[in-house]
C-alpha cells in the first residue's frame, strides 16, 4: 500500500500564495472545500506521472470514498497519460483502497435511510459515479418494494402536517410529487399518499382507480 510523502505535493504552499490577485487564504480554502477535486487537480505535483497520479488518488481518497471512474476523471483532469492512469487505478484496485461494490452498497445504505430515496433514485445516482451495472443491481437488491414502501411512509408521514389546510388534490400532488423526486414509482406513491390522508379522515373513495 502506498503512502503519501514529501515527493507526492503535499509540502508547503508555493512561495506568494496569498498575494493581490490570488486572494487571501481563507477564501482560497473556502473555494477548495466547495470543490472537493480541487485540491487534487488544481495544485502543482511533483514526480514522474505515476507519483502525480498516486498523489491525487490518495489526496481524493483521503477525503471520502471514490470510484474509479470518479478517480480517472480527476486524473485526466490533471492531464495524467492514460496509460499510466489506469495502471495505477488498477493497483489501487488491487490492495483495496478502490471498491466499486463497497462504495455502491455504502451509497445505497446511507441514501435510503438519510434522504429516503428509492430504488429509481439510487441506480441513477451510482450510474452518474460510474459504477459498472452489475454491481449496481446488487446494491440495491437489499431494497425491496416492502421496505421501500414503508420509507415511502415514513416521508410522508414527516411531511403531512406542513400540507394541512390545503385542497385535498393539492395535498395529493404535493406529496406525491415528493416521493416521485425521491425515485418513487407513481402507482406505490399515490397509494401511501392516499392511505396517510384516509388516516387522517379525508374521504378519498371518488379518487378513481388512478389513485389506487
Amino acid at each position: 500500500m502506498w503512502a503519501a510523502g514529501p515527493g507526492d505535493g503535499e509540502g508547503p504552499a508555493p512561495r506568494g500564495a496569498g498575494r493581490a490577485g490570488q486572494g487571501p487564504p481563507g477564501r482560497r480554502a473556502r473555494a477548495e472545500r466547495s470543490d472537493p477535486d480541487r485540491g487534487a487537480t488544481g495544485s502543482p505535483e511533483r514526480g514522474t506521472p505515476e507519483e502525480q497520479a498516486r498523489a491525487i488518488c490518495l489526496r481524493l481518497l483521503t477525503g471520502s470514498p471514490r470510484t474509479r471512474k470518479q478517480l480517472g476523471d480527476a486524473l485526466h483532469k490533471r492531464g495524467i497519460p492514460e496509460e499510466v492512469a489506469q495502471e495505477v487505478l488498477s493497483r489501487f484496485e488491487e490492495v483495496g483502497l478502490i471498491d466499486d461494490a463497497a462504495f455502491a452498497g455504502a451509497w445505497v445504505e446511507s441514501r435510503h435511510h438519510s434522504r429516503g430515496l428509492a430504488r429509481r433514485a439510487l441506480v441513477r445516482e451510482l450510474r452518474t459515479k460510474g459504477v459498472e451495472s452489475t454491481l449496481i443491481d446488487e446494491a440495491v437488491a437489499g431494497l425491496d418494494s416492502e421496505q421501500e414502501e414503508e420509507t415511502a411512509r415514513e416521508l410522508v408521514d414527516r411531511k403531512l402536517r406542513s400540507t394541512r389546510g390545503l385542497e385535498r388534490d393539492k395535498r395529493i400532488r404535493r406529496l406525491a410529487g415528493m416521493l416521485a423526486r425521491k425515485g418513487y414509482p407513481e402507482g406505490m406513491a399515490l397509494r401511501v399518499v392516499r392511505r396517510a390522508l384516509e388516516e387522517e379522515g379525508e374521504d378519498t373513495e371518488d379518487l378513481g382507480y388512478g389513485y389506487e
